[in-house]
C-alpha cells in the first residue's frame, strides 16, 4: 500500500553525543559528538514530554545504526524526566536481541525485525506476551569511499556487489570507469570494508544486493557477513573509522557516519538519473513500504530492488523490540514514556537534522497506539 510520506521539521539540534550527566556510561564506540548540557533544542522539546511514573535505569542496547538519534532523543527525554537514566549500548542489532531474549534490557533496538525463532525465545521473558517489532527509525545506508581525487562517485549494484565480494579489486576497473567516464580513477586497489558483528546493516545491505542484482550475489544473506575476502571492522563507527583512514577504502554505514573525508556513492538504480544517498531520497523509498508483520508486530518489507525517480534503494528501518505484555513492572513506565516521546511528532521532527529518515505517517500512528497498550 502505498504510505503517506512523513512531514520534516526542520529542528536546529546541539551536538549528538550525550554528557555524562545523562548516564550514558556504556554508549561504546559509536558516540561522535561533544557533549552540549545547555542545548536550547532539549529544553524546547522537555515542555512537550510526558513523563508518567518513569524513573530509574533504563537499559537497552542493540543497533549501532540508530545510535546517533538514540543520543539525540535521550537528551532531550532526560531533560524533561529527570528521574531516569537511560544507557543504550549500541553493541549491534545481533547483541540487543541476544540481550532482549535473555531479559537483560527493557528493549532492544535492530535493523531488522525478529526471526520466528526469535519471538519464541522472546516468550519466556515476556510473561504471557512476546516481543514485537515497532518500526521508529528510518534512512539511506550509504556505500561511503576515499579515493584520492575523486569526488563524485557512481555505481550500480553489479559494481558495489563485485566490490564486497572480491571480484572488482581495483578503482579503474572498466566496469567503474563506464559509470564515471569523467572521473579520474587511479590505478589503486580497492579496500572493502565489511561488520565483523552481527549486523542489521549487513543484512539490509545484503538484501538489497540479493534483490537487485541476484545474479552478482549469492550469498543467502542475514546479519553475518558471507562474503569472501575483504576487511571488517566492528560498528558503524568502526566501518567508518576504516574509510576515514584507509587510502582505496569502501564500506557501507548509515549516512549519519559518512562524513569527515568519506564520500557516499550514487547508485544507478536504471532510473533516469542516479540517486543519491540523503534522507529525502530515503524517505521516498520507504514510504511504499507494506506492514508485513501479524498482530502488535509491525515490521515492514522494502522494495529493495527499486527504479521508481529519485528512490534510493539501499535503505533500512530500526526497530524498537519490546514485549506487548509481560514487561517489567519497575521499566514499564520509563520504558513506555521514553518509546512514547520518540515516536510522537516532535521526537520524529528531529530525525532529519539528524541524518535519519521519519517513520511515514500511517505507519508511525499504528506505533503510537500499540505503545500505549504495552503492558
Amino acid at each position: 500500500m502505498k504510505l503517506q510520506r512523513k512531514n520534516r521539521r526542520a529542528l536546529a539540534l546541539g551536538a549528538f553525543a550525550v554528557s555524562g550527566a545523562l548516564a550514558l556510561t556504556a554508549c561504546g564506540s559509536d558516540d561522535t559528538g561533544n557533549s552540549n548540557g545547555g542545548d536550547s533544542s532539549a529544553s524546547a522539546q522537555a515542555g512537550n514530554i510526558k513523563c508518567d511514573d518513569a524513573k530509574g535505569q533504563l537499559l537497552a542496547d542493540g543497533s549501532s545504526a540508530q545510535k546517533n538519534a538514540i543520543d539525540t532523543w535521550v537528551k532531550s527525554f532526560t531533560a524533561a524526566c529527570s528521574g531516569v537514566q537511560i544507557n543504550y549500548k549500541g553493541s549491534g542489532s545481533g547483541a540487543g536481541v541476544t540481550a532482549f531474549t535473555q531479559g537483560q534490557v527493557a528493549f532492544a533496538g535492530s535493523d531488522s525485525a525478529l526471526k520466528p525463532e526469535e519471538v519464541t525465545a522472546s516468550k519466556s521473558v515476556c510473561k504471557g506476551g512476546q516481543g514485537i517489532d515497532l518500526p521508529m527509525v528510518g534512512g539511506p545506508i550509504a556505500v561511503g569511499f576515499n579515493v584520492p581525487g575523486v569526488d563524485k562517485l557512481v555505481l550500480n549494484a553489479e559494481t558495489i556487489a563485485k566490490i564486497f565480494d572480491s571480484k572488482i579489486t581495483n578503482w579503474n576497473d572498466a566496469a567503474i570507469k563506464k559509470l564515471n567516464p569523467d572521473a579520474k580513477l587511479p590505478d589503486l586497489k580497492i579496500q572493502a570494508f565489511h561488520r565483523s558483528d552481527e549486523s542489521g546493516t549487513t543484512d539490509n545491505f545484503t538484501k538489497y544486493l540479493i534483490a537487485a542484482s541476484p545474479a552478482n550475489w549469492k550469498y543467502s544473506g542475514g546479519k553475518a557477513w558471507q562474503a569472501k575476502g575483504g576487511q571488517s571492522a566492528s560498528g558503524s563507527s568502526g566501518v567508518a573509522q576504516q574509510v576515514k583512514q584507509t587510502s582505496g577504502a569502501i564500506s557501507y554505514m548509515e549516512l549519519s557516519y559518512a562524513k569527515d573525508g568519506i564520500v557516499p556513492v550514487t547508485v544507478d538504480t536504471g532510473a533516469s538519473a542516479p540517486v543519491e544517498a540523503t534522507v529525502e531520497n530515503a524517505t521516498k523509498a520507504i514510504a511504499a513500504a507494506k506492514v508485513v508483520g501479524t498482530g502488535k508486530d509491525l515490521s515492514l518489507e522494502l522494495d529493495r530492488a527499486t527504479k521508481a525517480e529519485g528512490a534510493y534503494p539501499i535503505t533500512l528501518v530500526t526497530y524498537e523490540i519490546v514485549c506487548d505484555k509481560g514487561n517489567k513492572a519497575d521499566t514499564l513506565p520509563a520504558t513506555k514514556a521514553f518509546l512514547r516521546y520518540i515516536a510522537s511528532e516532535d521526537g520524529q521532527g528531529q530525525l532529519s537534522a539528524a541524518g535519519y529518515a521519519p517513520i511515514p505517517d500511517d505507519i508511525i500512528a499504528k506505533v503510537r497506539t500499540t505503545i500505549e497498550g504495552l503492558s
